[in-house]
């Protein structure tokens, strides 16, 4: 039996695997597909932080941005450039092989097209398609939205689920800014993501008309489609993260941020949190919930606030209508407010400029008729 099964293959479950192989463990990975890193099912846009997290090189890398602009309606908008990078436009099926390729040299073993099907958390075996009964001691589980660890561990899923819908295209225009488009998705946005100067990754999220509000944002860019890609995001916290010997990281925990949508970054920290975790707990030699507990305290400590927060700030967003947004912009948009949001800006730690931006005596009206400061005062005081 291996001391840790780690159930999914993407970066948050090699992660696991490659530090938990690293400290000498037996590590088995259980990956459902034939092939690691696809389907893809990411937009693939990382902060300068995640990137860092993955510890791979550049070969995955297409382009580099600066900044953003955000569209509003007809003649609201703002863009602010930082000058340097802030994020990185990968492909996402090559940066995952790259890390579970570092986590096989570590010493883990991966076994692919192995679809984990039940869990009995009382006898510690994992059920798969193919019949196997595997028994373990510790599990990680990087399992995604759908986790089937999480499901048979009792906990129920997410309070949030979204569906995001992307599409490669060609395209013209700035490749060092990001584009968002808030009032095409009335629960979240719509991207553009520049690949090179002559090609785009057209995105858009949600949970209710993702297909029809998707087409809309489409047509307005002329060309067609290369290929396109569709996936899940499940927003907000599950109730528990571990439980029977069992951790679950990343989109199986409900780890996306919910400013962004963004799992990378959490999903390598969680993981980092669940590998000392099962270190510590095969050293002391106790695998009981209490001492597992340890991975939740870790994992709060470390990001619990910045997804609480995020959560609140799309509950606001969703009671936004496009009028509110394009208030929301046209105040935003001065050489102060855009000098706080290219200085501060941080797409995986947002509530530091969140907090700097409601300090500006410019922003109490804005912030106040739309109800962001009463969200802003139950975090910070």
């Amino acid at each position: 039996m291996s001391d840790v099964i780690v159930i999914g293959g993407g970066p948050a479950g090699s992660t696991a695997a490659r530090i938990c192989a690293k400290a000498g463990l037996s590590t088995l990975v259980l990956e459902e597909h034939a092939s690691l890193g696809y389907p893809v099912q990411c937009a693939g846009l990382l902060s300068n932080s995640a990137f860092a997290e993955c510890e791979v090189s550049e070969r995955s890398v297409h382009n580099t941005v600066r900044g953003a602009k955000i569209c509003g309606s007809d003649g609201h908008s703002l863009s602010f450039d930082a000058q340097t990078t802030k994020a990185y436009v990968v492909d996402r099926g090559r940066l995952d092989h790259e890390m579970a390729v570092s986590a096989a040299e570590a010493g883990a073993e991966f076994s692919l097209k192995t679809c984990v099907t039940k869990l009995n958390p009382d006898k510690k075996i994992i059920h798969t398609a193919g019949g196997e009964e595997i028994p373990y001691g510790l599990l990680i589980a990087a399992d995604g939205p759908r986790s089937v660890a999480a499901r048979g561990l009792g906990i129920p899923p997410s309070p949030f689920i979204y569906s995001g819908i992307q599409a490669e295209i060609p395209w013209t225009g700035d490749p060092s800014l990001v584009e968002l488009h808030p009032n095409a998705a009335p629960e979240f946005f719509a991207w553009v993501i520049p690949l090179s100067e002559k090609r785009a990754r057209v995105g858009l999220c949600g949970t209710k008309n993702v297909p029809e509000l998707f087409g809309e944002f489409l047509s307005r860019f002329p060309g067609s489609t290369i290929h396109s890609v569709t996936g899940t995001i499940p927003i907000g916290i599950r109730r528990k993260t571990f439980g029977s010997g069992c951790m679950l990281i990343g989109d199986a925990a409900g780890f996306p941020k919910p400013t962004s949508g963004g799992g990378v970054y959490t999903g390598i920290r969680s993981a980092r949190f669940a590998a000392q975790t099962a270190i510590e707990s095969f050293e002391a030699g106790d695998t009981t919930d209490v001492f597992l507990s340890r991975y939740e305290s870790l994992w709060r400590q470390d990001f619990g606030r910045e997804l609480d927060m995020g959560l609140k700030a799309l509950e606001f967003r969703r009671n936004l209508d496009p009028q509110d947004i394009d208030a929301l912009i046209d105040a935003l948009n001065t050489p102060d407010n855009l000098d706080l949001i290219t200085r501060f800006g941080d797409m995986d730690r947002p509530s530091d400029l969140l907090k700097r931006l409601a300090a500006k005596p410019s922003l109490y009206g804005t912030f106040g008729r739309l109800g962001f400061k009463g969200i802003l005062r139950s975090f910070f005081g």
